[in-house]
């Protein structure tokens, strides 16, 4: 990485959930708030695995396009498997964002009452070990993501094992995102200015320049966490379960300078979610004169995911 623009959201240290887990709580809530991010080091995935995962993903994007599209399921939301340039475009966007993508979401047995709207992964022939490795990391995201939320929870003054319940089965997605090299005068953006749908975003591959976030003042901030850290940030789920008290930010990926954009750029996002069936009602204690309920009426974490997937292009 070349001239790294220094982060506006300092690191913390998961470490510090083990010795000190109050004081954690409380620097990870206050960054959320403040920002509606969070850099998370020492998250303890397995360099190895995580190493494995992105010369998987590499592999998996250098294929032919004739053959990632086999894997592509029309109507389907991009919920599994590949989904090709030019689908996705931020809401309100007048421009696609310039990525492809792979979706692995919940292996869910047989006869499951949530297979439904969690339909069975999509696995491809090649690269070798993909399954394994995606199957290995997706459980390990879901285990840092559940520790993370224990924190939240102690942050709101609820039991530290609040989200249990709410995320058992939820539709989580590990995202593998591919953003080519691109011209110098490519039209617009990696990935437009958009907010994420879920609860949190767990993502590891913020360390190539581009991921910036909208403060408060209108001005776009860098993120750029150090090598090997993971960004978290807060999704609309837990803005509108918060009340807003934790803000789920606006964020995009800019275009790299000139002499970066024959860089390729890949990023694994982890989308936690709630389960399909989950109501959410603003938390009482997110309440008070100061701060009425924006949202008096509750809504399924289902029927919000689909209502937002259709304002970005991947639902009709």
């Amino acid at each position: 990485m070349l001239d790294s623009p220094v982060s506006a959201v300092p690191p913390l240290s998961l470490l510090k959930d083990e010795q000190d887990p109050d004081g954690f709580a409380r620097e990870f809530g206050a960054s959320f708030e403040r920002f509606g991010f969070a850099v998370i080091a020492d998250h303890g995935i397995d360099q190895a695995l995580i190493d494995r995962a992105w010369a998987l993903t590499g592999a998996f994007f250098d294929q032919s396009l004739d053959y990632k599209k086999q894997f592509h399921v029309p109507g389907q939301g991009g919920a599994r498997g590949y989904t090709p340039f030019g689908l996705e475009i931020a809401k309100d966007a007048s421009e696609h964002d310039l990525k492809e993508f792979w979706h692995v979401g919940r292996d869910l047995p047989a006869g499951h009452p949530y297979r439904a709207t969690m339909p069975d992964n999509l696995w491809p022939d090649r690269p070798e070990g993909f399954r394994e490795t995606f199957t290995a990391l997706f459980a390990e995201f879901d285990r840092v993501g559940a520790r993370l939320l224990s924190a939240i929870a102690r942050h709101l003054g609820l039991a530290a094992d609040w989200f249990v319940d709410p995320v058992e089965n939820g539709n989580s997605v590990l995202r593998l995102l591919h953003y080519p090299p691109i011209s110098a005068h490519a039209p617009g953006v990696r990935a437009g200015a958009h907010e994420d749908i879920n609860l949190i975003t767990l993502l590891l591959g913020a360390e190539e320049a581009g991921l910036e976030l909208l403060d408060r003042d209108g001005r776009w901030l860098p993120i750029a966490p150090p090598q090997g850290a993971m960004v978290v940030n807060v999704g609309d789920m837990l803005q509108r379960l918060t009340n807003h008290v934790l803000p789920s930010t606006t964020h995009r990926v800019v275009n790299p300078p000139v002499e970066r954009r024959g860089v390729p750029r890949y990023s694994m996002p982890f989308f936690l979610h709630l389960r399909p069936d989950f109501e959410i009602r603003t938390l009482p204690g997110c309440v008070s004169a100061d701060r009425p309920d924006r949202y008096p009426q509750s809504i399924t974490a289902d029927e919000y995911l689909f209502q937002r997937l259709r304002e970005i292009g991947l639902l009709k």
